[in-house]
């Protein structure tokens, strides 16, 4: 058993800040080792590949150092979580490749909506009309944001959405682990198993990365392991319900990033849609938050 960290929401909102920097950054690397800036461009395979590597050696280097308590692990669970959580990350990877870092960004903010229905047949959890109008919101935000019109649809916007609905699906598995495990070794797994996955997947579409993308990869990594240190820590020093508007940090910073490194200013589709989807999770947020509060006990009176 671990012992749980004292309450601060002051330090949980500035884990969370600096979190969602780290996560932005991770999908701003992996936008420029999909084109050809550096050298021929890496498939998205190959990102996630070094994702999950560099993330591993860190967050391991880290376990040598601490030397956390580890328990029997629930293979099952990790399994399913990690698989999720890699075929999410490459397709986001994939999106962020030919859509700005903002849209991408704030379609991927739909992964609590999906989790909400996915847990409905997987966890047996009933769903309100609040968070059936959260979910119908959120929704609207993300068809804003794909522009389903034949002049300015954009295909790997699906990508984003895809990631979205998978990664919504992890989140199921991360609740159910969560349960039984502490944090760290969560991360600790997760990252191994991922390195196995990725490894093998990539073995068809590996090629040798230039230095300046092995430098990349090397940031992607070690980025991703920064931002899940700072995100659990944050996570364990206040309520989901606080640290929820500091988690949508990663779209002013996408915003950004997208803007000082490829000149990209977001448009009013996007500020709109990004807008409504944030509406949308945020309401979905406090209103789980709110049912996950246990009533407080009723006054006896005497007769």
């Amino acid at each position: 058993m671990y012992q749980a960290k004292p309450p601060n929401n002051a330090l949980a909102a500035l884990l969370i800040a600096a979190a969602t920097a780290f996560i932005a950054a991770t999908t701003l690397l992996a936008k420029a080792l999909g084109s050809d800036a550096l050298g021929p461009a890496l498939h998205p395979l190959q990102i996630s590949h070094g994702r999950f590597l560099f993330a591993f050696i860190g967050i391991a280097t880290a376990a040598s150092i601490l030397r956390p308590k580890l328990t029997r692990p629930n293979w099952r669970l990790h399994i399913a979580r990690t698989s999720f959580g890699w075929a999410g990350v490459t397709l986001m990877f994939a999106s962020v490749a030919y859509i700005p870092l903002a849209d991408a960004t704030a379609i991927s903010f739909l992964n609590p909506v999906f989790a909400m229905i996915l847990a409905i047949p997987l966890l047996g959890e009933s769903v309100g009309r609040i968070r059936w109008f959260a979910a119908a919101l959120a929704f609207a935000g993300a068809l804003i944001l794909l522009r389903p019109t034949p002049e300015s649809f954009q295909p790997a916007a699906l990508l984003a959405l895809g990631a979205a609905m998978i990664m919504g699906m992890e989140l199921i598995f991360i609740k159910k682990l969560s349960q039984r495990e502490n944090p760290f070794q969560i991360l600790l797994f997760n990252n191994a198993m991922g390195v196995i996955i990725a490894s093998v997947a990539v073995i068809a579409f590996w090629q040798p990365p230039t230095a300046a993308q092995w430098g990349l990869l090397i940031a992607v990594g070690l980025c991703m392991s920064v931002a899940q240190a700072f995100f659990v820590n944050g996570m364990a020093r206040a309520e989901a319900s606080f640290v929820a508007p500091f988690s949508y940090g990663t779209l002013i910073f996408a915003t950004l990033y997208d803007n000082l490194f490829y000149r990209v200013v977001p448009d009013a589709v996007t500020l709109i849609g990004a807008g409504i989807i944030i509406a949308g999770a945020l309401l979905l947020a406090f209103r789980e938050a709110r049912l996950r509060k246990p009533m407080p006990p009723r006054p006896t009176t005497s007769v």
